[in-house]
């Protein structure tokens, strides 16, 4: 008997709740379910990725994210344990935390949901240098599948920082808490945050520690794996593999470094400027269209601050007088504590939300968004 296109589907969707009822647990693969590779067409990924390992996708920078639409009423994902931690966004649901320990290979993010298509967001929020993460698949609903691909929105925007960018400790209350996964969320950050209220696509190269020039703590004299040695690389670990920039070709890019160079005293002047300098113009070399967004906050303040703004100012100057009058300044709040502190005086959740919003207002006017 041939059955109606649509009869088909509600068929599928009906066979698809119940076996979600009967065979869907956390953690095990189950039976009576269609496994689908990371490498599938219908998956849509934003942020550095790498296929190296058949099948998978790997990163190492967090923010990174998978889109996709899938059939049916529960969808599972598959990692390599102790890949770490990810929010998740199924429809128009709120977003949640999930985290593959030493333990998990394949987690539940939805489950008994109503028939039709759905949409999941997952955004990977760590640094991911240690962990080494590795996305393998989802699991859906036997006789179900991926939908039609989801379609990103037009605006780039490219954010390049440290931990700020990151979210280090944006999940902690005390200033004076260590650092540890737990507390650290780039989802809650103000370039996540600032993306999210554009309708914006947005790609990160960031880590904890690290500088235009010098790292936290290295000799005056500089870094040899500062951002801007490690910028071209697709994974922070692995300098064998090039990003390749036409994958994603940012309308605006903002830079927010300068915090590990100065923030312990101990610095040169002439080589955080000539750090800017060097770095603004690989980037216009990379992004001949693209503006340029030279960003200070919000952890410095003092002489510090006052010599990270004038260095960029003096390269914003050089650039105009050179030609490129698209390489701008914006400056977002010091934090004064009033918004409380995240782990290690970082910004708090709040604080991070009025740099969002710091800095969403003067991008959208910025680019006639």
């Amino acid at each position: 008997m041939k059955m109606h296109k649509k009869s088909v589907y509600r068929f599928c969707l009906m066979v698809g709740a119940w076996l979600a009822c009967t065979s869907m647990f956390a953690g095990t693969q189950g039976e009576g379910s269609v496994f689908i590779p990371a490498d599938d067409a219908h998956i849509v990924y934003m942020g550095r990725i790498s296929h190296r390992i058949p099948k998978a996708v790997t990163f190492t920078y967090p923010g990174v994210s998978i889109f996709v639409n899938f059939e049916g009423t529960s969808l599972r994902m598959k990692a390599k344990p102790g890949s770490g931690d990810f929010m998740v966004e199924i429809d128009d649901q709120l977003p949640y935390r999930i985290s593959f320990t030493k333990d998990d290979s394949v987690l539940t993010l939805a489950e008994g949901l109503p028939e039709g298509v759905h949409r999941a967001r997952i955004m990977y929020i760590l640094e991911g240098f240690e962990l080494k993460p590795v996305f393998e698949g989802f699991y859906v609903d036997e006789g179900c599948s991926l939908a039609e691909a989801p379609v990103l929105p037009e605006r780039r925007i490219e954010f390049i920082g440290n931990s700020i960018t990151c979210g280090y400790g944006v999940e902690s209350n005390d200033r004076n808490d260590p650092f540890t996964y737990e507390m650290e969320n780039h989802f809650y950050t103000y370039a996540a945050k600032t993306a999210r209220a554009l309708n914006a696509q947005h790609l990160v190269v960031a880590r904890s520690g690290i500088g235009i020039y010098r790292n936290f703590g290295a000799p005056t004299s500089g870094s040899k794996d500062c951002l801007p040695a490690m910028y071209e690389q697709v994974m922070f670990t692995d300098p064998t593999e090039l990003w390749d920039h036409s994958l994603y070709t940012p309308d605006v890019v903002c830079v927010n470094l300068g915090t590990n160079d100065t923030g312990d005293g101990k610095y040169d002047f002439g080589l955080l400027t000539d750090g800017y300098r060097k770095f603004v113009s690989h980037l216009r070399d990379i992004y001949p269209k693209a503006k340029i967004v030279l960003l200070s906050g919000s952890m410095l303040s003092g002489k510090p601050l006052d010599d990270v703004k004038r260095a960029m100012d003096t390269v914003v100057s050089e650039r105009k007088q050179a030609g490129d009058s698209e390489v701008y300044r914006f400056d977002m709040s010091p934090q004064t504590g009033a918004l409380g502190y995240g782990a290690n005086w970082h910004p708090s959740m709040r604080q991070q939300q009025k740099m969002a919003n710091e800095l969403a207002a003067y991008l959208k006017e910025l680019m006639n968004w």
